[in-house]
């Protein structure tokens, strides 16, 4: 039983880095990367696909995002959802792709961005936390159900720290990595 809250803990901390990760790549840093249009819905035969599903998405250089649909008549609708999701990039439609030219950052914006980038980081950091208690909590409860000892407690209490500090240190590495990355392109 100890062994299997370890595990799921183990597995609640990878999808919450991977999750933080995921909105990391969201960011804009000044380069071009179709992660930027994650998050786009197009409504396509009457359904809303993501816009990744409708088209292909490429950089052919640091600068550029070229979108080509798959179907040239959601051209405009494309185009209208990409400015509707106001991330800061406007779309030029020339009738076969939407390209879309990714301007450089202002000191200005950078530091907004790193901002946005620690408290990303911090709310990540509440989620473990709170997965941290409640493991505690659990490994508590155990113990007063005679579950496991006293000293099965104390023991996986400082694995399940040793765990948490593993996954804090990651969140707080990406958190430098992307700073750097804003502050230096």
């Amino acid at each position: 039983m100890p062994e299997k809250l370890l595990h799921d803990l183990e597995v609640s901390m990878k999808k919450s880095v991977d999750n933080f990760k995921s909105e990391l790549s969201k960011i804009r840093t000044g380069k071009a990367t179709p992660a930027l249009l994650d998050g786009i819905n197009v409504e396509y035969y009457g359904v809303k696909s993501p816009l990744n599903q409708v088209s292909t998405i490429s950089t052919p250089d640091p600068k550029m995002i070229v979108v080509q649909p798959w179907d040239k008549t959601i051209l405009p609708m494309i185009e209208k959802e990409i400015l509707k999701a106001n991330i800061g990039l406007t779309p030029t439609n020339d009738g076969n792709v939407i390209r879309i030219s990714v301007p450089p950052l202002t000191e200005e914006r950078r530091k907004e961005i790193v901002k946005t980038i620690k408290k990303l980081g911090e709310e990540s950091k509440i989620v473990i936390r709170q997965i941290r208690r409640d493991n505690i909590e659990k490994l508590k409860s155990m113990k007063k159900s005679g579950t496991i000892s006293e000293d099965d407690e104390e023991r996986l209490e400082k694995e399940v720290q040793k765990i948490i500090e593993k996954y804090i240190g990651e969140i707080d590495d990406l958190v430098t990595k992307k700073e750097n990355e804003i502050l230096e392109s």
